[in-house]
């Protein structure tokens, strides 16, 4: 059993809360384990200059953690004056792992911004900004739908992401902080509803690890996401 009682190819406790916050268009509060992110999802009807003269609309994201999200207090990025490197690594995923999903023709000359603020670490804090921010996103579009600003759904598939990792030897899903530290060998999984990949981050963090492990990694992995995306589904309900 691991430090939390789970078995190694469980998931943390997942939980999903839809319309978090009243102003968005699109919100929602995502908790795995103690990891808890908020996503708020915020319709632009513009687009950024290199989309002018498209006619397609842009997904785009940015990510940050509270200053008590950690163990230790972390300053914020307004009082460096830049966002720090991580953060940038994060958000980029976050914009590229929704625009694979999304036709954004179909989203017309606007743009969703998603903004996901972490206000508990404990692990995990890039793969559960990318499942919640596919709710907040949808939220969004619905809402848009419901106006009538929006004819169809542009959503082609669901995203989601976990971390496995390798600790003490062993496989394990949906690693907590405690676990991460301590890995062998730390993957992230971005993947849709219909198995495909958007993403793959590898690091052997002590030894290097071999095509078995990424194999057996990789169908963890796959378990997970299904898990995740069963429960994204449940929270946003059909298009209507």
């Amino acid at each position: 059993m691991r430090i939390d009682n789970r078995e190694n190819a469980e998931l943390r406790p997942l939980k999903i809360f839809p319309h978090y916050i009243k102003y968005a268009e699109g919100s929602v509060l995502i908790a795995c384990g103690y990891t808890k992110v908020i996503c708020t999802a915020t319709v632009i009807e513009d687009v950024p200059p290199f989309l002018k003269s498209a006619n397609r609309g842009w997904i785009t994201a940015e990510y940050g953690m509270l200053p008590r999200a950690t163990l230790e207090r972390k300053s914020r990025d307004g009082v460096k004056g830049k966002v720090d490197g991580r953060s940038q690594e994060i958000q980029r995923l976050i914009g590229r792992s929704l625009r694979a999903v999304v036709d954004l023709e179909k989203l017309g000359k606007r743009t969703i911004m998603l903004d996901c603020d972490v206000i508990q670490a404990d692990g995990g804090t890039r793969t559960a900004a990318i499942s919640g921010s596919f709710v907040a996103m949808v939220d969004a579009l619905k809402y848009l739908h419901k106006k009538g600003i929006l004819a169809k759904n542009p959503v082609r598939d669901n995203i989601a992401g976990i971390s496995v990792g390798i600790v003490r030897g062993k496989i394990m899903l949906d690693l907590c902080y405690e676990e991460d530290s301590k890995a062998e060998v730390d993957m992230n999984f971005v993947m849709t509803g219909s198995g495909k990949f958007v993403e793959i981050q590898g690091t052997a963090e002590h030894s290097p690890f071999n095509k078995q492990d990424v194999n057996s990694m990789m169908k963890m992995a796959e378990k997970g996401i299904k898990e995740i995306i069963k429960a994204q589904n449940k929270v946003l309900g059909p298009w209507k």
